[in-house]
């Protein structure tokens, strides 16, 4: 059987969620697999799997736009941790260990040493797309469109397959990049999708002000997630967070409205749930999200908080919904059945992939 890194970034939940579902097959096929993770990542994975702590990158907002200040200094304050981490990687992941194959979900020091121990690097992430994929774009965000390329480049260097989910499909730039649908969580793919009169709401703080419009639409109930303690204000049903109230609540819900996580986008669309999505402002995945979710016809984006946008966002809801209709809500068995064929005779495939790209 296969040895298997498998580095997973610990910046929010989608992340670990996905690499959850892969390695949870990858063990069940009778490999053997060393997750690398942090923060959200270490949390989520560290009950189930074989987990080796490290350091990872964050990112910082303030009233939902990306602080560019703050993010840099977090970072640099865990440059000396990080270095630790990585020399201990090197010796009892990487040598002790010994890998045949690297997997990584955007997380970049076992992309890295991949690379340094000539080890083939199979990228398994929502990322890559906007690096391998080609797509329409916004004139405004063209300039950042090519910044985040050049950050994935950066932080995932020379992979030899990449394995790219997306709900927005377009031309692949090479032949090592395979698109597939979403993945989604097994709890996710048991929901059964029903429709009462709610509204779910998930947001982050600094969005106190959109939450506040909601109450110019008395004759909508709203379930808010993200805002604080439990209590109901008019027609505003606050929630504390609940894994399973959540998925509860977003399966019985008529229409979603959140932030523009790709996570959430794909189990609304998977349910058939029209969104109004509220991107973070300065990171262009989830503003793109944003533009491809508005585009396809299945929602609505908002970049600022706008009591007439939410009126049409309601009052388009039926057009949504039939529109929903044709969204092809699929398992992950084509993505599976792909891993499955990359690491089996010792990822074998995986290493004609390395080797095609390295050494031509």
């Amino acid at each position: 059987m296969t040895k298997i890194v498998y580095g997973v970034s610990g910046e929010g939940a989608g992340h670990s969620s996905r690499a959850a579902v892969v390695a949870g097959h990858l063990v069940g096929l009778g490999h053997t697999v060393k997750i690398v993770t942090y923060d959200r990542g270490l949390r989520n994975l560290q009950a189930r799997f074989d987990v080796f702590a490290t350091e990872g990158l964050h990112i910082c907002s303030v009233d939902n736009k990306v602080s560019k200040r703050r993010t840099l200094a977090d970072n640099l304050q865990r440059l000396p941790q990080g270095h630790r981490k990585l020399t201990a990687l090197k010796e009892t992941v990487f040598k002790a260990f010994a890998p045949d194959e690297v997997f990584s979900d955007f997380e970049p020091m076992t992309a890295y040493l991949a690379n340094h121990y000539d080890q083939p690097l199979v990228t398994v992430d929502n990322q890559h797309r906007l690096r391998y994929m080609d797509f329409p774009c916004p004139a405004a965000l063209k300039k950042d469109r090519v910044l985040t390329r050049n950050l994935i480049r950066s932080m995932i260097p020379r992979p030899d397959v990449s394995l790219v989910t997306t709900f927005f499909f377009g031309e692949t730039r090479n032949d090592r990049t395979f698109l597939f649908p979403p993945i989604l969580r097994p709890e996710v793919l048991a929901l059964q999708p029903g429709q009462q009169d709610h509204i779910l709401v998930y947001l982050t703080s600094g969005f106190e002000s959109f939450v506040e419009m909601l109450r110019d639409f008395p004759r909508e109930r709203f379930i808010v997630y993200g805002q604080g303690d439990a209590r109901t204000e008019a027609n505003l049903c606050f929630k504390r967070p609940s894994r399973e109230g959540f998925l509860a609540d977003l399966a019985a819900s008529k229409a979603v409205m959140a932030t523009a996580g790709y996570t959430l986008i794909t189990e609304s669309l998977f349910l058939r749930k029209p969104y109004l999505a509220l991107p973070m402002r300065g990171q262009f995945e989830q503003e793109i999200n944003a533009f491809f979710l508005d585009r396809l016809g299945f929602g609505q984006a908002l970049a600022t908080p706008d009591p007439k946008a939410i009126a049409g966002f309601l009052y388009h809801l039926p057009e949504f919904k039939v529109r929903l209709e044709g969204y092809q809500a699929e398992d992950n068995t084509a993505i599976l059945d792909m891993v499955a064929r990359l690491t089996a005779d010792g990822g074998a495939l995986a290493r004609q992939y390395h080797h095609r790209r390295t050494r031509g």
